[in-house]
């Protein structure tokens, strides 16, 4: 009894370390000044506030990525994967419609753009940023092909129906669908995804685990406090995010048109933002030889950006009557042609080494210079 009681105190201390690294100031101040830059107009008070009010929405972003992963930790799967995908389709899609409502320019493709820009940035700058970096400092590393397979796999097929076929119905002219035809690629993604989720959390896990089991591959999870507090600083985040990008989006969104650059820019911006946590996690995960962790978190999220974010867009386009062009052109087709196909061969044998890494890294940047200069 006495170890016991001696022993308590420490014990207490333990418990609330993993609360202090779950829960860093900046992701609680972040939502509280989103809030705060929303009620005084921060964005209306010129360059500087527009300039500030940036700054706290990517910080409000990141802050909600944060607590979406804390929660998601906590739960565990499969739901702590789809709290994570929700809170960061909510972000991008209130980003997406937001600019879609604006009156400074054409943003009828802002949803193509942004998730073509995602497929393209975790396709080959994330798993290209990994691969070189976990390969320069481990040489080769090795992961489990039948995961990545399958997540190819469903990745092709809802980047094909939702950006490629467009272009080839005869329903309506140009690169959209007739409305029944949105409904019916929106339905047949969350199909995809949630089976997907399925598989990989519930039915055949053993394909999406490291081959190695190292225990330090898993924190202890947050407390119920902690939780409780992360929730409720998610709440306030996504509020922030989504009235700061309705604030915003006529002024980032003439910005960009009065550059000169095409609003093409804009979707990769929003691509960028929303993935920036789950880049880095990725990066370091690579770095401390979990190739494998790598690639799930990219894959996943590529997965989650069609499978989640496709069918919102389609249900806020039916609903409030705007238009929607998800047919890309035959300079994306090509360049996502080459990226799945590139992505099949390097993950195709369960080993990678830097070349992999150095390739997608090129096709990357391809897909940006010929973005700002097409």
């Amino acid at each position: 009894m006495t170890i016991e009681v001696a022993d308590r105190p420490n014990a207490d201390v333990a418990e609330t370390m993993p609360d202090r690294l779950a829960l860093p100031i900046w992701t609680l101040v972040a939502p509280g000044l989103g809030l705060v830059a929303i009620l005084v107009g921060l964005a209306k008070m010129g360059a500087l506030g527009t300039a500030a009010a940036v700054i706290v929405l990517i910080g409000s972003v990141l802050a909600a990525v944060h607590h979406a992963e804390v929660i998601a930790h906590k739960v565990g799967e499969p739901f702590g994967t789809l709290v994570l995908a929700i809170a960061v389709t909510v972000i991008e899609v209130s980003l997406i419609v937001s600019l879609m409502l604006s009156n400074a320019g054409d943003a009828t493709t802002l949803a193509r753009d942004t998730v073509f820009a995602a497929i393209m940035i975790i396709l080959n700058f994330i798993i290209g940023l990994c691969l070189l970096a976990g390969a320069v400092r481990h040489h080769e590393q090795r992961f489990t092909l039948k995961g990545m397979t399958a997540a190819l796999g469903v990745l092709a097929a809802m980047a094909v129906l939702s950006l490629i076929l467009p272009n080839y119905t005869s329903s309506t002219s140009g690169p959209t669908y007739a409305a029944s035809q949105l409904m019916f690629v929106a339905v047949v993604s969350l199909i995809l995804y949630g089976t997907f989720v399925l598989v990989q959390t519930v039915r055949h896990r053993d394909y999406f685990l490291p081959s190695t089991d190292d225990k330090d591959d898993h924190a202890a999870p947050p407390s119920r406090r902690a939780t409780g507090i992360a929730f409720a600083a998610l709440l306030v985040a996504l509020v922030s995010v989504v009235l700061l990008a309705k604030t915003l989006s006529p002024t980032i969104e003439a910005a960009v048109l009065g550059a000169g650059l095409p609003l093409t820019v804009v979707g990769v911006v929003i691509a960028a933002l929303v993935l920036a946590p789950e880049s880095l996690a990725a990066y370091k995960s690579a770095r401390r030889n979990r190739l494998q962790t790598s690639l799930n978190l990219a894959l996943g999220s590529a997965l989650a950006t069609i499978g989640l974010t496709i069918p919102s867009v389609a249900i806020v386009s039916l609903v409030l009557d705007l238009p929607i062009a998800l047919g890309i052109d035959a300079k994306s087709m090509t360049l996502l042609a080459l990226s799945l196909f590139v992505a099949t061969l390097s993950l195709g044998t369960g080993r990678t080494t830097v070349l992999q890494g150095v390739v997608h890294l090129v096709i990357f940047a391809a897909y940006l210079f010929t973005t700002v200069v097409p």
